[in-house]
């Protein structure tokens, strides 16, 4: 896929140089082994806190949500500083950052000392990381990339991303059922560690940081940056399915861990398996994103993203032990490529169509509802799971996001075959 200069409709060609190109390659890779280890993670915890420490399905249910509340607490001032600072040191930073915090876990659990609590604080602290960590990247891929590369780029940096989702939990899974999952979080902390190393070695010099106007302070910064997405007609309703979308997403899957192992009794291993199963159609999605982009347009593959991520998810609660199994994986590979699609399409809009000076408050304003929703709907599944039972949460959030789709009919993307390349000059 390729973009047009601004002004012009986003299209879609491959360009096909990335795997040449030796600082995307760096950027690609430490992505890659920071996000296995990352997903890793988002099996592992929950699996400590439901064996090692036998924690209730709401403490499991507000553990995830905790991963995301940073969003909510810091995500506006976060990308008014991004937009300040070197976005490959902050990247840095949050690696190590997250590397230290998971490294507490396992030693914590060798003294003796690993509570809840302790669980808690780790992941609202690698979360608070994340909020920067993708902020900055979001950012620093115009950077390395030209932006008819983007495209290609948000494509290759998806496909992996969802590769993650199944090898991570996979490896969660078997880890735990080998030698227990707290050593699970020794593997993310490597992870982070490794990551860190490959983008110090990225040469692509970063062009020197606009200083903002001594007169302007850090919150016109930020009331820029969401005047811009409220008042624009795209970036309004990509944001409004965003958060509808992931509320309905985080909802069920705060929640099916517990569900997998106390209400179908699987061990740790087949739910890391079915886990990763159910991610294989990021996959799918991330590699044919492109291509749906091309042959349809860019605005018809946000629309067709958004059914396949919608209303598949009805067959998630359908799960039964044996060969039942088989809804879950099916409905969970269906959701996952039509996010993959969307993502891919959305990202390489949103990096091109925004000038890049506001490109890390733009991006962070449309996550804070995005992801700021994760941690509500992960709380409020807990509750209904914890009041009438988790199968019933699992339902509730995914007829919830089956109804989604229907906000991208809002609004001109419906009547467009691409999205524009920048925005409408008033």
């Amino acid at each position: 896929m390729t973009t047009a200069t601004r002004g012009r409709p986003l299209d879609v060609q491959p360009t096909g140089g990335l795997l040449r190109h030796r600082d995307f390659r760096l950027l690609w890779a430490g992505q890659t082994v920071s996000s296995v280890g990352s997903n890793v993670t988002t099996v592992a915890l929950p699996l400590v806190a439901v064996a090692v420490l036998d924690a209730s399905t709401f403490q499991v249910a507000v553990l995830t949500a905790a991963a995301w509340l940073p969003w909510l607490l810091i995500g506006l001032p976060a990308g008014a500083w991004v937009d300040r600072l070197p976005r490959r040191s902050v990247m840095v930073v949050c690696d190590l950052f997250c590397a230290s915090a998971f490294l507490s876990v396992p030693l914590a659990a060798l003294l003796g000392w690993l509570t809840v609590a302790h669980l808690l604080v780790v992941a609202l602290s690698a979360g608070a990381a994340r909020v920067f960590f993708e902020t900055a990247d979001q950012v620093y891929l115009p950077v390395l990339l030209r932006p008819e590369q983007l495209p290609e780029g948000n494509a290759k940096l998806q496909a992996t991303q969802t590769v993650s989702h199944v090898v991570g939990p996979g490896l969660a899974g078997l880890i735990a059922q080998l030698t227990g999952a707290v050593a699970a979080l020794l593997l993310d902390a490597l992870t982070f560690l490794a990551s860190a190393a490959l983008l110090l070695r990225i040469r692509t010099r970063e062009p020197r940081v606009r200083r903002p106007d001594r007169s302007r302070s850090l919150r016109q910064d930020i009331a820029e940056g969401l005047r811009f997405v409220v008042r624009d007609p795209y970036l309004r309703v990509l944001t409004a399915f965003g958060a509808a979308s992931n509320f309905g997403l985080s909802g069920y899957q705060a929640v099916l861990v517990v569900f997998l192992v106390r209400e179908l009794r699987l061990e740790p291993g087949l739910v890391g398996a079915l886990v990763g199963v159910m991610s294989v159609g990021g996959i799918i999605g991330a590699l044919v994103a492109t291509r749906v982009g091309r042959r349809w347009g860019t605005a018809p593959a946000l629309l067709i993203g958004g059914v396949l991520a919608g209303p598949p998810a009805l067959l998630i609660p359908l799960a039964a032990p044996g060969v039942g199994l088989t809804w879950p994986a099916l409905g969970g590979l269906v959701v996952g490529l039509g996010v993959a699609v969307g993502n891919v399409v959305k990202g390489a809009f949103r990096q091109t169509y925004t000038p890049h000076h506001m490109l890390g408050r733009v991006t962070v304003s449309m996550q804070l509802l995005n992801y700021g929703t994760i941690p509500v709907a992960a709380v409020l599944a807990g509750v209904i799971g914890a009041r009438y039972g988790v199968g019933t949460a699992v339902f509730v959030m995914t007829a919830w996001q089956a109804f989604t789709p229907l906000i991208l009919l809002i609004g001109p993307i419906r009547r467009r075959r691409d999205l524009p390349a920048a925005p409408v000059a008033s």
